[in-house]
């Protein structure tokens, strides 16, 4: 790729992460939707006089009641009494508020009276291209603006650039609902008791067309005759909101930093080699040539768990490196100056089956 490119990529790159703070990130406080599901006419499931409905409005107020105690947090409600708000709606709620986080809560409910346990959702990665179609018509309005030309350089909605650097986002937004999904999984586990179905990738729409992290709690299944009374009990709300809000807590705390001025000005980048010899480089070091040149790599996944970078825990890939980001390690598979190259990597690690993988730049 020509040098000229370089720089046009990396612009248009460096302006959606400039929309994408704006938009998705409050500098004074750390905006939370709470997005009951159901209402209205629509009760979702319903057993023995018990209706979704019902059982997740409560539990969405007693977390906000939870997290309005904390100054640093604003709550925004998709509904805060028995209506109906459709789909569309309840995004649309979400992304006019600039929220940094979108929490749905649900209740499941099947014939059969043997399924029980929680599960939390994070968008389904095989919906990208629909989620990049809403994003790119969202983002059409900009050619209704006088002067866009001027307002908007170099992005463009039409732009495949432009799509590659929105999916680049929406793969960082995944990271992240992943980590607010593992701990909410894990507290219904240690603090309430709860079996827990796990942590899933789903195509939910309401999911998609967030522009923020986001997840979708099953809080467990009223047609299970036990744990369908728990749900409908105040002791059971009380437990299941204050372990959704302790995780919303830890996922500000991870993820969110109000004061630009807080944040560390030097990156310390921690790369291992195959060895697993975990050594620290500083980029601000006015000894390291590398500082002013871009690589790329490969993301390949991202976890809590801290994994030792030998091939035979990445299906064989070699030259893995990490990056510790508060909580979350992030996995890298190549380190190459050029970008055709990393392209190469890529469809190597997606061969490998890490489906899906994307490209990461690093300057600086």
């Amino acid at each position: 790729m020509p040098t000229k490119n370089y720089t046009k990529y990396l612009s248009i790159i460096l302006l959606l992460f400039t929309f994408t703070l704006a938009f998705g990130q409050n500098h004074t406080k750390f905006k939370v939707v709470l997005d009951a599901g159901h209402g209205g006419e629509d009760p979702g499931a319903v057993k023995n006089g018990i209706k979704e409905k019902d059982i997740v409005l409560d539990v969405v107020l007693k977390i906000g009641k939870i997290l309005e105690s904390n100054k640093n947090i604003e709550i925004i409600y998709t509904r805060k009494t028995d209506v109906f708000i459709g789909l569309k709606e309840r995004a649309n709620i979400a992304n006019k508020a600039k929220a940094n986080l979108f929490v749905s809560v649900h209740c499941n409910g099947v014939k059969s009276t043997a399924a029980r346990g929680t599960e939390t959702f994070v968008m389904g990665m095989s919906r990208t291209d629909t989620n990049l179609d809403i994003a790119k018509k969202e983002n059409g309005v900009i050619f209704l603006e006088k002067n866009y030309n001027e307002k908007y350089k170099g992005f463009d909605p039409n732009n495949p650039e432009t799509l590659l650097g929105l999916k680049i986002l929406q793969e960082e937004f995944l990271d992240q609902s992943i980590s607010l999904a593992s701990e909410i999984e894990k507290n219904f586990v240690s603090n309430d008791g709860r079996f827990s179905r796990g942590v899933k990738q789903q195509p939910i729409w309401v999911l998609d067309a967030t522009v923020m992290p986001g997840v979708l709690i099953e809080l467990g299944f009223v047609s299970h005759p036990e744990e369908g009374k728990y749900l409908d009990s105040n002791k059971g709300k009380e437990e299941i909101a204050t372990s959704i809000s302790k995780a919303i807590v830890s996922y500000r705390n991870d993820f969110f930093n109000p004061d630009a001025s807080e944040r560390n000005t030097e990156s310390n980048a921690v790369i291992s080699d195959d060895n697993s010899n975990p050594k620290t480089v500083n980029s601000s070091d006015s000894e390291n040539e590398k500082s002013t040149t871009t690589y790329y790599k490969v993301q390949i996944s991202a976890g809590r768990k801290k994994i030792a970078t030998k091939p035979s825990n990445f299906k064989g890939l070699k030259e893995i490196s990490f990056e510790k980001e508060k909580k979350l390690y992030k996995y890298f598979y190549g380190n190459e100056t050029d970008y055709n190259s990393c392209k190469k990597k890529l469809e190597e690690a997606k061969k490998k089956g890490y489906t899906s993988a994307f490209i990461v730049t690093f300057t600086n």
